[in-house]
């Protein structure tokens, strides 16, 4: 009794001395530093993942890319492959029990079938059910939807106008979907997409509308290659450059999918963790903002940090109004463009600063000794 009387005036006066010092005691116990999720995208259709390369400590959930549409339904097309890939991926929950295993449908080669798998009520419910039966089949945490892109082209995909209210629907379909299978599960399941980092999938979407039915939205912001202005660009900048006249930028993308209604604490940074690259047609000091005479072979970061970085004619650059990094070589007047460290520093600085969800990339594989996961989790955590 004594003891217990101890504890009871320890816990009042801890909690006077709080409300005097200005401190809700409830709030206080409830305040935590918060938790930014780190997204990785898994490229299963290359084949078997070999998992033990991966430190799952530093992700916070595993996108599975790609589930394809078929038939009006999520397809597995390397089903052998695939429930090898996901039975070794849950293996990693071993090493960090919080890890969500995400599987991830469509991609830029399988969104072909959205729209007619979305296109009616019938369609859609069937659809939603099929996705949702691969994670109950597989013991996974959630559906990534990746469609590229609704009532617009993509790579050859069939689209129409109905795209724009069929997108949100299918979400709305596919949540209920999940949330039936909670009820029966007692297990929380996640709904989250993958959008263009432009202006246009917002006017041919209605992403305020489709939030409601998402956990987090990544924001692809990368590939701002710009083959309409022909000249060359970084691919991935957090901020616009002074040095050419481009169209997209990620600080822009991020302002206008908070003013098209979605909470900045549900967009999640997108980062790339591969180079694209061009041949300029003239050769200059360094290659940014010049006319284009072609592509070329970009590769993953580890690659580019190891053997490209003021190696073998290249040189280093940093475009400081843009936070982007890029690499030339003045004899073979290729240019690369991509995120160092430098860079995802900056773009995780600027999560939390803007009080985002967290950051994502593509793709695992492009960097496999972690550079840019350490300079991201150094950053976030």
């Amino acid at each position: 009794m004594k003891n217990l009387l101890k504890i009871t005036v320890s816990s009042i006066t801890l909690s006077c001395m709080m409300l005097f010092s200005g401190v809700n005691p409830a709030y206080a116990q409830k305040s935590k530093p918060k938790k930014y999720v780190v997204i990785g995208y898994f490229g299963g259709y290359r084949g078997l993942i070999d998992t033990t390369l991966v430190n799952a400590s530093k992700l916070t959930h595993i996108n599975y890319a790609f589930v394809d549409v078929q038939h009006n339904r999520a397809w597995l097309t390397n089903l052998k492959t695939d429930s090898t890939n996901f039975r070794n991926l849950n293996l990693l929950k071993k090493k960090n029990p919080d890890l969500k295993i995400m599987i991830s449908i469509g991609g830029w080669a399988w969104s072909g079938n959205f729209s007619d798998a979305v296109l009616s009520d019938t369609s859609r419910r069937a659809f939603a059910a099929s996705a949702v039966d691969i994670i109950r089949q597989y013991d996974l945490d959630g559906v990534d939807i990746d469609w590229e892109y609704p009532a617009q082209v993509g790579a050859g995909n069939k689209f129409r106008p109905e795209d724009k209210q069929n997108y949100t629907l299918m979400f709305r379909d596919l949540r209920e979907e999940l949330d039936r299978m909670e009820k029966q599960t007692g297990k929380k399941l996640l709904l989250t997409t993958a959008v263009g980092g432009f202006k246009r999938f917002l006017d041919l979407t209605e992403m305020g509308k489709a939030q409601a039915y998402l956990n987090y939205i990544n924001l692809m912001t990368y590939d701002y290659f710009q083959d309409s202005l022909g000249i060359s660009v970084h691919h991935t900048n957090l901020y616009p450059s002074k040095m050419y006249q481009g169209e997209d930028n990620a600080d822009k993308t991020v302002a206008e999918y908070v003013a098209a209604g979605v909470p900045a604490g549900k967009l999640v940074m997108g980062m790339a963790f591969y180079g694209r690259s061009s041949l300029v047609a003239e050769n200059t000091q360094n290659g940014l903002g010049i006319k284009t005479a072609g592509k070329a072979q970009g590769g993953g970061y580890t690659m580019l940090k190891d053997s490209l970085m003021n190696k073998n004619g290249f040189k280093y650059f940093r475009d400081k109004d843009a936070m982007a990094p890029y690499l030339y070589n003045a004899t073979t007047r290729q240019f690369i463009s991509f995120d160092d460290e430098w860079s995802v520093k900056s773009k995780a600085e600027y999560v939390k600063k803007k009080h985002m969800g967290g950051v994502m990339f593509w793709e695992y594989s492009s960097d496999k000794k972690e550079y840019l996961l350490d300079a991201v989790n150094k950053t976030l955590k």
